[in-house]
């Protein structure tokens, strides 16, 4: 039997600008991949969403934070409590943040300035939905473009969260002022993922780099996965 395409959604905010680079990338990768309007109160049948980058609202306020309570929202938090795959790229991490869907908070970066280049990014599990095209330990070269992606938590909720092992990606260097380098993380549950840098502008060796494609090609099979569970 041939493997379903699974069906991921891709939020569009208003303001976002890497929306259409996540719709490009997931079909590339062989999902079939859709968009859902921030405005839509209920999801279509999806195996998978993942809010994209970009700045949701014009960054007002903070990163993320009117975009938090966008309708569509509500539907993305209903759908990950009910185990679905949710991936959060930079902004998109931003707003889990900002909606308690993943721990910690993004703060400005330590430099006060935009940071926009190729970075190294340590692997530190490959047993979650969102990294099982990889190998622990390996080290990945995917971009960052942001300004807001200093992730930090308090001693006790950075204490849990190693013990839980929930830190998925760091950086091999300084970048952002992230405590203890941290690029993803998880929620506890495992099925909520959220990334500052861009898995989706590096899915071609033509970009500079194809590793971004092993973060979301894990994400569209583990998708395919549930589609086919579904069944």
């Amino acid at each position: 039997m041939t493997s379903p395409q699974p069906r991921i959604g891709v939020v569009r905010f208003p303001g976002a600008c890497d929306d259409r680079d996540a719709l490009w990338a997931l079909s590339a990768l062989d999902a079939e991949a859709l968009f859902v309007w921030h405005t839509e109160t209920e999801l279509p049948d999806l195996d998978a969403v993942v809010l994209p980058g970009g700045f949701s609202y014009g960054d007002y306020l903070r990163c993320g934070a009117i975009a938090r309570f966008a309708p569509a929202m509500e539907a993305v938090v209903e759908f990950a409590s009910a185990g679905g795959l949710v991936l959060g790229i930079c902004n998109g991490f931003q707003i889990l943040c900002e909606a308690g869907l993943l721990p910690g908070v993004l703060r400005r970066n330590e430099s006060l300035s935009f940071v926009c280049r190729d970075v190294p990014v340590l692997v530190e599990r490959s047993d979650t939905p969102f990294t099982t095209r990889c190998e622990e330990g390996r080290v990945l070269t995917i971009p960052v473009k942001h300004g807001e992606g200093n992730w930090y938590a308090d001693d006790e909720l950075y204490a849990e969260l190693e013990a839980r092992r929930q830190i998925v990606l760091r950086y091999r260097e300084p970048v952002n002022g992230s405590l203890d380098e941290v690029a993803g993380v998880v929620n506890e549950r495992g099925n909520v993922m959220g990334l500052m840098p861009h898995p989706e502008h590096a899915v071609d060796p033509l970009l500079g780099s194809a590793d971004g494609a092993l973060i979301l090609s894990s994400l569209v099979e583990s998708a395919r996965e549930r589609a086919l569970a579904a069944v």
